[in-house]
């Protein structure tokens, strides 16, 4: 028997393992709240669902030209000849129709470990054939990374360096939380992580400051906890802190002297505010009918923030929608307004109720992964704009500022994600995916995206290979130890991008003569540099490997943000236009050509209660990320299972929105709108604002004509950027029914492989 180490996106665990077999797993000893998801690994590692040989689908083999993508069956073949036809796709693409016409698309939250990072290696792959067309910005905070650089300059704001708990525990009076604190996404964190922080966060901080959740949700601050719950309707956030500034200056009570000395351009959202611009004052009676929230609630809470030190946060999810930059610019404006940004406690952050580690001291943990290399192409595409850029060949599309064209994509590589979880409106992607010439997969499990693949190649997880993981606001480097022999034939993903390099006269520069396990002594040796660099003492890789870990020393200041800034603000200056926050931006004004008026402002998200579509539509539905899995990871798996009722996610429903459609706790339902369908089961539950429904993401898509049988919410989201600035996706923007399903729910299809033949009998006709 040996105890073995390892890691992944919900943290870091030590593993039993008896004669090559995972026997058991346990928490890291270092984790003060180890989450049950470490426990899926026994079951999911030999999982049936594993992708265990490479396999190439039947209709393409016989030219069907993709028609038949999500609904074939699989020839298995052997690895060489697997890596041989993906090879000459490859080569026949970028000799016919040139680089561009590549799209390689990875979401990275396969791979927990740095060095067998997916989205870094298959862009280090396709970079050494002299680039692709590439992904930039993520689903997560998409629109926020595009936009907050042209307010406040950086992008740290959206999480990677956010002000300390510490300080907030010590200096807050008020944490107004938009979005809330959920407790289920400090269960995971993209590098994985050595500590579980949720607990040690909120009992700091609630037992000194007032926290107020604004959310559609009670849910969304764990009831353990003390807070106040400010029920609003969904994607309505920026007209309530409109509403908050409207009285603070109405009243006077705002921060002059900190507008004048570190904003620019607040005059233009004074002027909008009290009406000057449009006619309209944006006082609490304007944001009641809007928001659903009295205007004596509105305004007693603006005045109970007045001289107290106050943090104004906002979770990930209020980007995800329509005009979803202006909620966040809106929260910078208020903390502004309150003259709180660069106090201990005070100010804004984006991002504590997003993922683990945020508030945690500033370790800057060092770690590293393969060089990427320079794209050849100098092409990316927005992240969730994929079926926009498979469907749209040629068409033109303006992002940050700028106008681009989508090239016509003839092969898509995907490696180390699942889009099939991420995107919108699934219909419309399924028929995206169905129009290049050829789609390769890396996979480790028969994902949705697997099914749509033309040619998959199993990959290894996390678990069989060796690596080195961690994040940068965790305080630990972790050894992850290879504990198994890989399943079936999987292959890592850097061995298959290697074999590919090799028959493509590629592999010198993408393996530069070093095998996966030298790469990650190299990564040691890098980490190590770093750390000496800072006056800290690494061991030597093998005591740092026999130990399983290494951890950072405490750091000695409590970071808080833009502190510097507001110390000297000529000496600090932004890198914006201006050197300080913009809360006005004729820029912004100019590259939207009039779309964003240059200041915060309410703008309709076409999609919401107040929309007339809420007619036929009037349910929102938001889709949070579910507590029992990652994205879509591990939905196979027990602990996935044992939370859904009758093989369905559990939709949540307020009581008199389900009396009013005849819907009992536990009964089925079908949620529909005008892009699909899908399933799910009631539960009742008054914490919700009326007119709203949750369904978490994550469900594996098992489409049946436009509807899905199963329970992903995404076969209901609209494909729709937030705004042509950022580009972000907008699935928080939703509006259904619901029904009560009265017959027997359609089986599901996805809970086993695809049919696979031995390749004998077919032979490619390309």
């Amino acid at each position: 028997m040996a105890v073995l180490r390892s890691l992944s996106h919900w943290g870091a665990f030590r593993a039993e393992v008896v004669d090559g077999e995972l026997v058991s797993v346990s928490p890291f000893e270092h984790d003060p709240h180890p989450t049950p998801l470490i426990g899926v690994w026994p079951e999911m590692l030999t999982s049936p669902m594993r992708v265990e040989r490479p396999v190439i689908r039947k209709g393409w083999l016989a030219g069907d030209g993709g028609a038949r993508r999500g609904e074939d069956d699989f020839v298995a073949v052997p690895w060489d000849e697997a890596l041989d036809i993906a090879a000459a796709e490859i080569r026949r693409v970028r000799e016919e129709h040139g680089n561009q016409a590549l799209f390689a698309g990875s979401y990275g939250w396969s791979s927990a470990g740095r060095v067998h990072h997916a989205r870094t290696l298959i862009r280090r792959f396709y970079n050494t054939l002299g680039g692709f067309t590439d992904q930039t910005t993520n689903y997560s905070y998409g629109a926020a990374m595009a936009f907050l650089p042209r307010v406040v300059g950086v992008t740290n704001a959206i999480g990677s360096s956010v002000t300390s708990f510490a300080t907030i525990r010590d200096h807050c009076d008020v944490m107004l939380a938009l979005g809330g604190i959920p407790k289920k996404n400090w269960e995971v964190n993209s590098g994985g992580f050595g500590q579980h922080r949720y607990e040690t966060f909120l009992n700091g901080v609630a037992g000194r400051t007032r926290i107020v959740n604004v959310s559609p949700y009670r849910g969304d601050v764990d009831p353990r906890f003390p807070c106040e719950w400010l029920p609003i309707r969904p994607n309505t956030d920026t007209a309530l802190l409109l509403a908050i500034m409207q009285v603070l200056v109405s009243d006077g009570s705002h921060d002059q002297e900190f507008l004048d000395r570190y904003c620019s351009g607040a005059e233009s959202l004074i002027a909008y505010l009290v009406g000057e611009t449009d006619g309209e004052a944006k006082t609490p009676s304007w944001a009641e009918a809007i928001t659903g929230i009295p205007a004596q609630e509105i305004a007693a809470l603006a005045r109970s923030l007045v001289g107290k030190r106050v943090l104004v946060t906002a979770n990930w999810s209020l980007q995800r929608a329509r005009h979803g930059e202006q909620p966040y610019w809106a929260t910078v404006a208020l903390a502004a307004m309150l003259g709180q940004i660069g106090l201990p406690g005070g100010g804004f952050a984006f991002g504590y109720g997003s993922s683990n580690g945020m508030g945690n001291p500033r370790y800057a943990t060092p770690l590293y992964g393969l060089p990427t290399g320079e794209n050849g192409t100098g092409f990316a595409i927005p992240c969730a704009r994929v079926s926009d850029l498979l469907l749209n060949a040629g068409q033109s599309f303006r992002f940050d500022g700028k106008d681009y064209t989508y090239p016509k994509i003839e092969l898509v590589h995907w490696a180390g994600g699942n889009p099939f979880h991420h995107h919108q409106d699934l219909n419309r992607l399924r028929e995206a995916f169905r129009q290049p010439q050829t789609v390769i997969v890396n996979e480790c499990y028969w994902t949705a995206t697997a099914r749509h693949a033309d040619i998959v190649l199993p990959a290894t997880t996390s678990l069989e290979r060796n690596d080195i993981g961690g994040a940068s606001r965790d305080p630990f480097i972790l050894a992850m130890h290879k504990l198994v022999p890989p399943v079936g034939q999987s292959r890592d993903d850097y061995e298959i991008f290697a074999a590919l390099a090799a028959r493509l006269g590629a592999e010198e520069a993408f393996t530069e003569g070093r095998s996966a396990d030298e790469w990650v002594r190299f990564a040691w040796a890098q980490i190590s540099s770093n750390l000496s660099s800072r006056g800290i003492e690494p061991p030597s890789f093998e005591e740092f490997w026999e130990t399983g870990y290494f951890e950072m020393p405490e750091p000695r200041e409590n970071y808080v943000m833009f502190a510097d800034f507001r110390d000297d603000p000529v000496a600090n200056r932004l890198p914006t236009p201006s050197g300080r926050i913009e809360l006005g931006s004729t820029r912004i004004r100019e590259m939207t050509d009039g779309a964003q008026p240059g200041h915060p402002v309410w703008l309709d998200p076409e999609e919401w209660l107040g929309a007339d579509l809420a007619r036929t539509y009037p349910i929102h539905l938001l889709t949070p990320q579910p507590e029992r899995r990652l994205h879509g990871q591990m939905d196979w798996s027990a602990h996935s299972r044992e939370g859904k009722v009758r093989e369905r996610e559990v939709m949540r429903i307020h009581p008199e929105d389900a009396a009013m459609r005849g819907i009992n706790d536990g009964d089925a339902v079908r949620l529909f709108n005008e892009r699909g369908s899908c399933f799910a089961i009631a539960s009742l539950d008054d914490g919700l604002t009326r007119g709203v429904a949750l369904l978490p993401t994550g469900a594996t898509y098992d489409p049946d004509g436009t509807g899905d049988r199963n329970s992903n919410p995404n076969v209901l989201t609209r494909d729709i950027g937030t705004s042509e600035l950022g580009q972000g996706c907008a699935a928080q923007s939703c509006l259904v029914e619901v029904e009560k399903f009265a017959g027997e729910l359609p089986p599901l299809r996805v809970n086993r492989p695809p049919v696979q033949h031995e390749g004998g009998d077919f032979k490619l006709v390309k």
